[in-house]
């Protein structure tokens, strides 16, 4: 009977999330989860994000390049015509690439994804008060669906919203997203909130889920939230927003994330018995750097980057402007900066080049290549306390802003034959313009840092764009393009008439 009633309720979650209107309404009548494992299976499936596609903008940046349509056999390669019909709009910048006449790719279904997750996290805590368990466990659950929901709202903001800080906002009245707080809410009357309304809930509800994960969860795996995670976000999130005053919030939540895990994996590890590279990824669920995993295997994601076929270069790539900045070694016996071999896939023509991401595992189903990782919290306190010693000329904080960088630096190079040599540098604006390409390098590919970081310096970018038929057109995103914030979906413009649309 219970099997029974857990599976109903998937099924009507299920059933209303595959509906037209993804906030649909519907009677909470119709569930009825008696337990916390019951509303904990719920959670598992439906505010967890493991079951739907996810953003991938790297075709924003200028971490992808265009290389035009292959053909094989003197045909074009067929599923090279799709990826290159999936990334145009974003690589050439269309401002209607999510209009009505668009074909949408599921990955680039971003509103309706997340807010699809964050409907699910709203019907688990609008039921934690009718079923029995302890408070430990009501906790446990409600501290777990809080961060997720904040982690969604947060991943919206960053999509359709301009960033806190630029020129020209002003969060008082700059329009941020719906807030979704009660899982009754439907599509329809709902109204964009300001900026500073959006980022103020996601705060309250990041540190509320601190508090509970700390006090009553011990996290399972690296596939579920731990208070290392949420301490995490909160750097992520104090970073972004970007307020002088969040300089010290996000070295305070690094440090509190250090106090409960601070080891990072050295990429040395993951060469194999024979001393070849391994095709584990740094995402890899089992690696004690990884405060939480998700997203799926970016290795079998062929919505941009298509499944290779020999010989014949991809529409996209790695671009050289990124694989530039790492420092290969002479030979095999010292690669240099291991980044460069470990987190890219790489296609082969008269060469081999980096293709695509390759942080997750190779052979790992349930591996993600989304999340929080450990390398992530170092960079984010040594920009916070470069940022400070650049305002105060404190010389300990560009000590240990130093320290930090050498300290990821030194798990990322080949280190077997050769010592790491650290980098020391006194110069504050030489020292945050080394950061930020360090930040490139690590973070490359992955959660979409480096349109963020675009944003948030406020950097144009240029693509070279070759269409199908060979032809070159030169197309650039200005800084403080209206475009830092995406177009809302026509789809979901359609189904609200009360969400207003982004300038482009």
């Amino acid at each position: 009977m219970k099997i029974f009633k857990i599976f109903s309720l998937l099924l009507l979650i299920v059933i209303l999330g595959g509906c037209k209107k993804f906030l649909a309404e519907y009677s909470q009548d119709e569930m009825r989860p008696s337990t916390t494992d019951d509303l904990a299976a719920i959670m598992y499936s439906e505010a967890y994000p493991y079951s739907v596609s996810f953003d991938n903008l790297d075709l924003l940046t200028d971490d992808v390049q265009s290389n035009g349509l292959s053909t094989s056999a003197g045909s074009p390669v067929a599923a090279y015509v799709t990826a290159m019909q999936n990334g145009t709009p974003q690589f050439t910048f269309n401002p209607e690439m999510f209009d009505a006449n668009s074909v949408i790719p599921k990955t680039a279904n971003l509103y309706e994804n997340y807010y699809s997750k964050i409907k699910g996290c709203n019907v688990v805590m609008d039921n934690l008060g009718q079923v029995s368990g302890s408070e430990q466990s009501k906790n446990a659950i409600l501290g777990q669906c809080l961060f997720l929901r904040a982690y969604y709202h947060l991943r919206l903001v960053l999509l359709y919203s301009q960033p806190y800080t630029s020129t020209g906002v002003n969060p008082e009245t700059s329009l941020g997203v719906p807030l979704i707080l009660s899982s009754q809410v439907r599509d329809g009357g709902i109204k964009r909130p300001t900026l500073k309304q959006t980022y103020d809930q996601i705060e309250a509800d990041l540190l509320k889920a601190a508090e509970l994960l700390k006090i009553n969860y011990t996290q399972t795996s690296n596939f579920r939230v731990g208070v290392a995670a949420a301490y995490a976000c909160l750097t992520r999130f104090y970073l972004l927003r970007g307020l002088d005053a969040d300089v010290d919030k996000v070295i305070t939540y690094a440090n509190k994330t250090f106090e409960e895990r601070s080891i990072l994996t050295p990429l040395t590890t993951f060469f194999t018995s024979s001393n070849a590279i391994s095709g584990t990824g740094i995402y890899d669920g089992a690696n004690a750097e990884v405060l939480w995993t998700h997203g799926g295997n970016s290795r079998t994601d062929f919505t941009y980057f298509a499944s290779l076929t020999a010989g014949a270069v991809p529409p996209f790539a790695v671009s050289g402007n990124l694989t530039s900045t790492y420092e290969q070694g002479p030979n095999t016996s010292n690669y240099g900066d291991l980044r460069y071999q470990m987190y890219f896939t790489k296609y082969t023509n008269s060469g081999t080049f980096p293709y695509s991401s390759a942080k997750s595992s190779a052979n790992a189903q349930g591996s993600g290549s989304k999340g929080f990782r450990l390398s992530e919290v170092y960079l984010n306190r040594a920009e916070a306390l470069i940022k400070r010693f650049m305002k105060t000329g404190n010389v300990a904080d560009r000590t240990q802003a130093l320290a930090d960088l050498n300290y990821l630096r030194s798990n990322r190079y080949d280190t077997r034959n050769t010592a790491y040599i650290p980098v020391n540098i006194t110069d504050a604006n030489a020292l945050f313009t080394f950061y930020q390409q360090e930040r490139r390098r690590e973070l490359a590919l992955e959660d979409n840092f480096r349109w963020q970081d675009i944003r948030r310096w406020a950097l144009p970018v240029v693509h070279n764009y070759i269409a199908s038929d060979g032809q070159a057109t030169t197309y650039t995103l200005p800084a403080n393009s209206p475009l830092y914030a995406l177009p809302i979906p026509f789809k979901a413009i359609t189904n609200n008439p009360n969400l207003e649309q982004n300038p482009r």
